[in-house]
C-alpha cells in the first residue's frame, strides 16, 4: 500500500491553465468579454492547480494590466495554487516579476515578434550571458525559475550551470508527430531529457500542444512530471465540451 501511494503521487502533475487564448478572444472586442478573471476562477475551481500567462510585448493576448489583476485574484490561494509568468528575460519581464512575485517564472528565448514559443534555450555563450544574470535576479524575487528547452539531454547541464531551478520541455514536435503516429522517437528524447533533468535535481515541466490524446503516453514516459502548462488545445476542446468540464478532464489526464 505504501509503495502504491508513492507511485500515485509520482504520477500526478499540476495542470497550469494558460489563459492567453481567453485573452486573445477578449481582445477582439472592446467589451471585456470573455472576462479573463472569470475564466481564471473557473479554471481553479475545476481542477487546475495554477495559472499561466505569457504577456508578449505586442499584448495580442494577455496584457500587462492583466498581471496585477490575476495576482490579486490568486493572492488568497497562493502558494497552494501557483502563478506562472512566461516570457523573455528582459527588463519588462523583470519588472513584472518584481512587482508580482509569482511562484514560477518560465523563461523562453523568443524574439519579441515570435508567433509562438517553438524553440528552447540552447544556452550557448550569448544566450547564457542573457539568461544567467536574469535567473539570479528572478530567484531574488522568490521565483522558481524554469527554462523552456527542446528535448535534448545535452542542454540540461547548461541549465543547471545557469542557475535555473527546472526545465519546461517543449512538446510541440511530439504533439505534431503524435497526430501521424510517429511520436515514439521524440517521446524517447523527452523522457531522456526529463531523466537527465531529474538526475540533476531540476524540476521537470512540459508544455506546448498537449491534449487529452497525447498526455497519457507522456505521463507514462515521464511519471515524475511536475507540471504541464496547457492553453491552446484546452481552449479548443472547451469550445465543444465547456470550459469547466475540459479543465477537469485535463487535470484528470495528468494524474
Amino acid at each position: 500500500m505504501h509503495w502504491a501511494f508513492i507511485a500515485t503521487v509520482l504520477a500526478m502533475a499540476r495542470l497550469s491553465v494558460n489563459l492567453n487564448k481567453i485573452a486573445l478572444l477578449r481582445n477582439s472586442r472592446r467589451t471585456g468579454v470573455p472576462d479573463v478573471a472569470h475564466f481564471a476562477r473557473l479554471a481553479l475551481q475545476s481542477g487546475a492547480k495554477g495559472l499561466t500567462v505569457h504577456p508578449r510585448p505586442d499584448e495580442r493576448h494577455i496584457r500587462a494590466a492583466d498581471i496585477p489583476m490575476l495576482a490579486a485574484l490568486m493572492r488568497p490561494l497562493r502558494p497552494r495554487f501557483e502563478f506562472n509568468i512566461e516570457g523573455y528575460p528582459d527588463d519588462r519581464m523583470l519588472f513584472m516579476l518584481s512587482d508580482t512575485r509569482p511562484e514560477q517564472a518560465t523563461l523562453v528565448p523568443d524574439a519579441p515578434d515570435a508567433f509562438t514559443s517553438e524553440e528552447g534555450w540552447r544556452l550557448d555563450e550569448a544566450q547564457a550571458a542573457r539568461a544567467t544574470p536574469a535567473i539570479a535576479a528572478m530567484k531574488g524575487f522568490g521565483c522558481r525559475v524554469v527554462l523552456f528547452i527542446d528535448p535534448d539531454p545535452d542542454v540540461v547541464a547548461r541549465v543547471r550551470k545557469a542557475g535555473a531551478d527546472g526545465v519546461e520541455i517543449y512538446t510541440g514536435d511530439y504533439a505534431a508527430a503524435f497526430r501521424d503516429g510517429r511520436h515514439q522517437p521524440i517521446l524517447d528524447r523527452i523522457a531522456a531529457t526529463a531523466e537527465a533533468a531529474r538526475a540533476s535535481g531540476l524540476v521537470v515541466n512540459a508544455g506546448h500542444d498537449l491534449n487529452l490524446q497525447n498526455i497519457p503516453p507522456l505521463m507514462r514516459a515521464v511519471p515524475f512530471l511536475a507540471e504541464a502548462s496547457i492553453g491552446h488545445e484546452l481552449t479548443a476542446d472547451a469550445l465543444e465540451q465547456g470550459f469547466a468540464a475540459t479543465v477537469a478532464a485535463y487535470a484528470k489526464a495528468l494524474q
